[in-house]
């Protein structure tokens, strides 16, 4: 069983192997396994597949439609050449488009160029950057237990909870995203009647008192 890597210090080292580890965690399931989905948890109403589009989606939503300007004045990055409507404001709730992305090679294919795009923003900028670039977060009501597992770079105001994020704390964010799914999709394997590929680490959103944890 391979352990993703959380001893070294620097978020960029923790995106080096990452895609590698939620392929592992996603290979020959078949079509019955990536569809699966169960109306007894909270957790397994999202497929496999659904987990793993909402895992692509949800970067470039962050880094290029709100810290485009910032990050990409020239458009420079993995995504220039794809059609951005169906990946970032997709029909699909909080997903990429199915009607466009359903194969799970195609859902693959913008993970790992969702990814590469994380350690391209952390290869070009520096820590005063990263700490520097901000914006506003919209109010959604999960932000309130969210922002716990966050030391620095987050603001909470209201309820639902609104406020800002910097650039550093979104790209942890992320982190904490792609690996609370994985522990989702862990456990719609083990409803399954499958074993997890890999052993995740204790930090994040899955890891709050809060969270529901619970298991088939």
């Amino acid at each position: 069983m391979s352990k993703l890597n959380t001893n070294r210090p620097q978020l960029a080292q923790e995106f080096d192997t990452l895609f590698e580890v939620i392929q592992q965690e996603v290979m020959d399931l078949t079509e019955a396994h990536l569809n699966f989905t169960s109306d007894e948890w909270a957790w397994a109403q999202w497929s496999i597949r659904n987990q793993l589009s909402h895992m692509a989606r949800l970067i470039p939503s962050w880094l290029i439609m709100r810290f485009g300007e910032m990050l990409f004045p020239n458009n420079e990055h993995g995504f220039k050449n794809l059609d951005m409507e169906p990946i970032t404001n997709s029909p699909s709730q909080a997903r990429l488009d199915d009607s466009v992305y359903w194969e799970l090679s195609e859902i693959m294919v913008i993970l790992k160029t969702s990814i590469d795009l994380v350690r391209q923003v952390l290869r070009e900028n520096n820590e005063t950057q990263l700490r520097q670039f901000m914006v506003k977060r919209d109010p959604t009501p999960q932000w309130k237990i969210m922002a716990k597992a966050h030391p620095s770079g987050v603001t909470v105001q209201g309820d639902p909870a609104y406020g800002t994020m910097t650039l550093e704390a979104t790209i942890r964010h992320i982190y904490f995203e792609e690996i609370t799914h994985l522990y989702n999709i862990q456990r719609l394997k083990k409803a399954q009647g499958m074993g997890p590929a890999s052993q995740l680490p204790k930090v994040g959103y899955w890891v709050l008192e809060e969270w529901d944890r619970s298991e088939p």
